[in-house]
């Protein structure tokens, strides 16, 4: 018997697909978009040349094509989806750069052509903690009060010289900042952290998580760092090639960082979707699914779940 009340499978952590159904009572599906966006952190406004690990595509590697208008990238997508579950409801995932870092104007018009389509019932924007105003924050906020909205926040680590050295350009300060504005105004946060960015310890990826446990979030995503062709970071690793996790040592850490998360807090993603051609390493992200497979495995081996530590120190 799973002991682990947030959920109906086998999973021993609370799944984005979990809490989807018991929301929404019935499938749910994020469709990717790349609405032409760039970031502050390419443009010279806080830096340059983006993340070290991010592709020219800026983490929107599966987003549509942005040369396809928003709602034609959408109904590829969802056409295909709809073949095989015709009342599915969707989410418009805009992915790719920072997608709350424009004029306002341009905000409102990208995101409600995509909340005015059928059976879509909200929108999931992935951003940075610097790149949100108080006018985009007042209309969020009036925004979160008519659809299910979430905001994807960029953490990745909360150790300053990993930060300084992947390129992040925001303070940890900023980050705890952002977090708190946005719930202040009751939408819903979601962060990303990534696992084994070069000369971080287990250690200092626990205490990101130990971190973001105590803040209102309510969601996480948690990825293991692509090293990818055509990136600096790829440029560096082929150049002077740096210690890499092995996918037993990353089982490990995410199964350690899942028992020091609050159970409520859902998971939205538990490992990566590199694409194959564009590839370095770690070459056993291509295998996702017996990733996901063996975090399962370990978590039943241990007989933990999520939360379970926290349990423990009570």
């Amino acid at each position: 018997m799973n002991p682990f009340p947030y959920s109906d499978t086998n999973k021993r952590y609370h799944t984005l697909t979990y809490y989807h159904k018991k929301r929404f009572q019935g499938k749910v599906f994020k469709v990717s978009l790349n609405a032409g966006f760039t970031c502050p952190n390419i443009d010279g406004t806080v830096g340059f040349g983006g993340c070290i690990y991010c592709s020219n595509l800026g983490s929107g590697d599966f987003a549509g094509n942005v040369e396809h208008d928003l709602v034609t990238q959408f109904n590829e997508v969802k056409d295909t989806i709809s073949k095989k579950w015709p009342n599915s409801k969707y989410i418009g995932y805009f992915q790719a750069h920072t997608n709350t870092y424009a004029p306002l104007s341009v905000l409102k018009k990208n995101y409600e052509t995509i909340l005015a389509l059928p059976n879509v019932i909200g929108l999931a924007i992935a951003t940075r903690p610097d790149s949100i105003s108080d006018e985009c924050l007042d209309y969020l906020e009036e925004l979160s009060k008519r659809t299910y909205l979430t905001v994807e926040l960029g953490l990745q680590t909360i150790h300053e010289n990993t930060s300084k050295f992947i390129n992040r350009c925001h303070s940890l300060e900023c980050f705890e900042e952002m977090v708190y504005k946005l719930k202040e105004r009751n939408i819903q946060v979601v962060v990303h952290i990534m696992n084994g960015l070069p000369y971080e310890t287990k250690e200092m990826m626990l205490e990101t998580v130990n971190y973001l446990n105590k803040l209102p979030i309510d969601g996480i995503k948690i990825h293991m760092l692509h090293i990818l062709k055509h990136t600096k970071l790829g440029m560096m690793y082929l150049q002077k090639p740096f210690p890499i996790l092995t996918r037993e040592e990353y089982v490990d850490i995410v199964c350690d960082q899942l028992e020091h998360l609050r159970k409520e807090i859902v998971i939205h993603r538990i490992t990566g979707d590199p694409d194959k051609e564009e590839l370095i390493e770690p070459t056993w992200l291509l295998k996702k699914f017996c990733v996901l497979n063996e975090i399962d495995k370990e978590l039943v081996r241990r007989n933990t779940y999520q939360g379970y530590a926290l349990e423990k120190e009570e």
